[in-house]
């Protein structure tokens, strides 16, 4: 099982889904994690509270490229509550000792990035991607109950 886990890895880290520049996206986060260099931009753009589209661009290690990839590709399509309740499912599993056997429930393909907790200089490679999405729907969700209490 490791063997696949590290061929998915490699094979998204190789050719990354959704590397692009997205026009007109309603919300750019940058990211950067200073230890190892690893620095993104993430695009989200949304159609109310739906991720519509969503996309990266940026350089880093493999396992900061197949972690955008892979949570690109999960989100798109979610709302923002499925998002963040998957961000914290998949931070979880990132930076902890899993509870049971196995990764937690309702992570999917995202699985593949379960051993990374046992490894610490790479847990802040893995979250980069999930940390700037973080940031989006925070900031989105601001924004929204902003304009809900007629204060922007």
């Amino acid at each position: 099982m490791a063997g696949l886990y590290q061929e998915m890895i490699i094979e998204h880290a190789h050719s990354p889904r959704n590397l692009r520049h997205i026009d007109g996206a309603h919300q750019t986060i940058e990211a950067v994690n200073p230890l190892c260099g690893d620095h993104l931009t993430l695009y989200v753009q949304r159609d109310g509270d739906h991720i519509a589209d969503i996309a990266f661009e940026g350089d880093g290690c493999a396992i900061s490229k197949a972690s955008a990839s892979l949570m690109t590709s999960a989100v798109k399509g979610l709302q923002s509550d499925e998002a963040l309740a998957l961000f914290r499912r998949v931070h979880s599993m990132l930076t902890t000792k899993p509870v049971g056997e196995g990764p937690p429930a309702g992570v999917g393909k995202l699985a593949v990035l379960s051993g990374i907790w046992q490894y610490p200089a790479r847990v802040k490679c893995a979250t980069l991607s999930w940390q700037a999405l973080h940031s989006a729907l925070k900031e989105s969700a601001l924004l929204t109950g902003a304009l809900r209490n007629g204060t922007e």
